[in-house]
C-alpha cells in the first residue's frame, strides 16, 4: 500500500501522531478509491485519540494550509491544502436511538470505527504508524469485495440501515456510480427497513439522489429505489409513471421505464445536472393527463403544460433550488414535443423563430433533450425522426443567423414609443410592443431598427394616436 501514501500530508499525519503519542489511519473513501485507481482529493483521518490535536499539530507543520476548521462539539476537524481536503476524527463507537439517526458517541478502538462504517469496502484503513507504515487493515474482506464489485455492510444490514437509514441511500449511490452489485443480504435488509428514511431530511436524501443522477448511467440507481421502494417515499410522482394499462387490445408504453431511456440518454450528451432533471420531469405529468378515445387510443394531451407547472411544486418538495435552475427544467418540460412537432410538418420560418423566441439560450439543450425523447424500438422511426430534427437544427442555424431572436429584445422600447407619440404609459403602448414582437416573429419586417420604426409609427396611427 506504501505507493498509495505519495502526498506529503501522510508523512506530516505520521509524525504528527507519533509526536502526540497517537496512532493514525487513513480511512474510508480515500482508501477504497485509491485501490479502484479513482482519484480522491477528500482524505478522511482517524487516530486513536483527539482529532482534533492531531489536526491542529498537522496544521502546525504545514507550510500552505488556506483553511482550517475545528468542530469542537463533533470531535473532528477539517484543513483545505490548495485543492485538498483532509478530515481529522478521533476513533469512536456509536449507538443510535429508534427514533433518530443522531447516534450517542462515545470513544472507541479503531476496531470500533471500523465497525460503524456503512460499507466493507468503506471500512478499510492504511495504518501511518511506524511499527506497520502503509499496511491494509481490512477486518471485514472490503478488498475482497471490491475484486468481487459487491456492496456489503460490516454488520447486520438491518441493523446497519436502521441506525443510519441514509446508507440505504448510499448503497445504491455507490452501487449506481461504481457499477458494483449489492450483496443479496444487505439488499433484502434495504427492502425490509426501507421506511426508516422517513426520519431522514429531505435535504439529505436529495443530496444522494443527485449524485446518482449525476453517475453515467442513473438508470441503475433508479432502479434500484424503485424496486426497493425507497423511491416510492420521497417521488411517488415518479413511481406512478410505472406501467401499462391496455384497452380494446391497445397499450401505452411504460413511462417509469421510458423516463429513465431517456435520462440515460442525456447522460451520453452532457453532464449538466438540470438538463438531466428536465428529462426527469419531462413526462411527469402523464398520469394526470391519460386519456383514452376509441378513435385515438391513448392520450396525455397538455401533459408538457401540467408537468411544467408541477416542477416548481416538486422542487419545493424535494428541497431542490427555486430560481434559474427550477425556472429552466420548468421551460424545458413546457417546450420538450415542440421539436419533434415541427419534423411532422413543414417547417416555416415563422415556427423556428417562434421556438427560438421561447427556448432563448436554452434551445441547444431543448435539441438534446428532444433527441434524447426518442426511444422507439422501431430503429427505422427513430433513424426517420432524428433525420428530420438534424433539418430542424439546420432551420434553426439558418434563421437565427438572419434574424437574430434569440433573448428577442424589441429593437424600439416601451420608452420610446411614449417620447415618439407624445403619451404617458398606456395600454397602447403594451398593444404596439407586442405587435412589434409578433411582426418579427412571423417575417413581416426583419429584425432591424429601421424598419421596427416604420412598423410602429404605422402601428400607433392605427391604434389613433396622433402621427409625430
Amino acid at each position: 500500500m506504501l505507493e498509495h501514501l505519495s502526498h506529503p500530508i501522510f508523512k506530516v499525519v505520521r509524525e504528527s501522531a507519533r509526536d502526540l503519542n497517537q496512532r493514525a489511519y487513513v480511512v474510508g473513501g480515500f482508501v477504497r478509491d485509491v485501490l479502484l485507481d479513482r482519484p480522491s482529493k477528500d482524505i478522511d483521518f482517524v487516530t486513536i485519540g483527539s482529532g482534533i490535536e492531531l489536526a491542529k499539530e498537522v496544521a502546525n507543520r504545514l507550510q500552505n494550509a488556506t483553511e482550517v476548521n475545528y468542530f469542537k462539539n463533533f470531535g473532528t476537524a477539517h484543513i483545505r491544502q490548495e485543492d485538498w481536503d483532509f478530515e481529522f476524527v478521533g476513533a469512536r463507537k456509536e449507538s443510535y436511538r429508534g427514533d433518530s439517526r443522531k447516534p450517542a458517541v462515545e470513544e472507541g478502538t479503531l476496531e470500533d470505527d471500523q465497525h460503524r462504517r456503512d460499507f466493507t469496502i468503506n471500512a478499510m484503513a492504511i495504518s501511518l504508524n511506524d511499527e506497520d507504515y502503509g499496511s491494509l487493515v481490512d477486518p471485514f474482506r472490503g478488498l475482497q469485495d471490491l475484486k468481487d464489485r459487491k456492496l456489503k455492510t460490516p454488520l447486520d444490514p438491518e441493523v446497519t440501515f436502521s441506525d443510519d437509514p441514509l446508507r440505504m441511500m448510499r448503497a445504491i449511490r455507490f452501487a449506481t456510480q461504481l457499477d458494483f452489485t449489492i450483496d443479496e443480504a444487505s439488499y433484502k435488509g434495504i427492502v425490509k427497513v426501507a421506511d426508516r428514511l422517513s426520519i431522514i431530511s429531505q435535504e439529505r436524501i436529495t443530496d444522494e439522489l443527485n449524485k446518482i443522477i449525476q453517475a453515467p448511467k442513473p438508470s441503475i440507481g433508479f432502479k434500484l429505489l424503485f424496486d426497493t421502494k425507497l423511491l416510492h417515499q420521497f417521488f411517488p410522482e415518479m413511481v406512478a409513471l410505472q406501467g401499462v394499462e391496455e384497452r380494446n387490445g391497445l397499450k401505452h408504453k411504460d413511462n417509469f421505464y421510458h423516463t429513465l431511456q431517456v435520462l440515460d440518454n442525456v447522460c451520453d450528451h452532457s453532464d449538466n445536472l438540470w438538463l438531466r432533471w428536465s428529462a426527469i420531469m419531462h413526462d411527469i405529468a402523464k398520469p394526470d393527463t391519460k386519456g383514452f378515445t376509441e378513435k385515438e387510443g391513448w392520450t396525455f394531451h397538455g401533459h408538457e403544460f401540467v408537468g411544467s407547472k408541477k416542477v416548481k411544486h416538486l422542487f419545493r418538495r424535494l428541497k431542490l433550488p427555486l430560481n434559474e435552475k427550477m425556472r429552466y427544467v420548468s421551460k424545458l418540460v413546457l417546450l420538450h414535443l415542440r421539436p419533434i412537432a415541427l419534423t411532422k410538418e413543414i417547417v416555416t420560418d415563422s415556427a423556428v423563430r417562434r421556438l427560438i423566441f421561447d427556448a432563448g439560450e436554452d434551445i441547444d439543450d431543448l435539441i438534446t433533450l428532444s433527441k434524447c425523447d426518442i426511444t422507439s424500438k422501431n430503429e427505422r422511426k427513430v433513424k426517420r425522426f432524428l433525420s428530420n430534427l438534424k433539418d430542424v437544427e439546420r432551420k434553426i442555424k439558418d434563421v437565427e443567423e438572419r434574424d437574430r431572436v434569440r433573448n428577442f429584445q424589441p429593437p424600439v422600447s416601451g420608452a420610446e414609443i411614449i417620447e415618439m407619440f407624445h403619451i404617458k404609459p398606456s395600454r397602447e403602448v403594451g398593444l404596439i410592443k407586442n405587435a412589434l414582437k409578433e411582426a418579427v416573429l412571423e417575417g413581416e419586417i426583419r429584425n432591424n431598427r429601421e424598419e421596427a420604426i416604420n412598423f410602429v409609427l404605422k402601428k400607433g396611427i392605427e391604434l389613433g394616436l396622433k402621427k409625430p
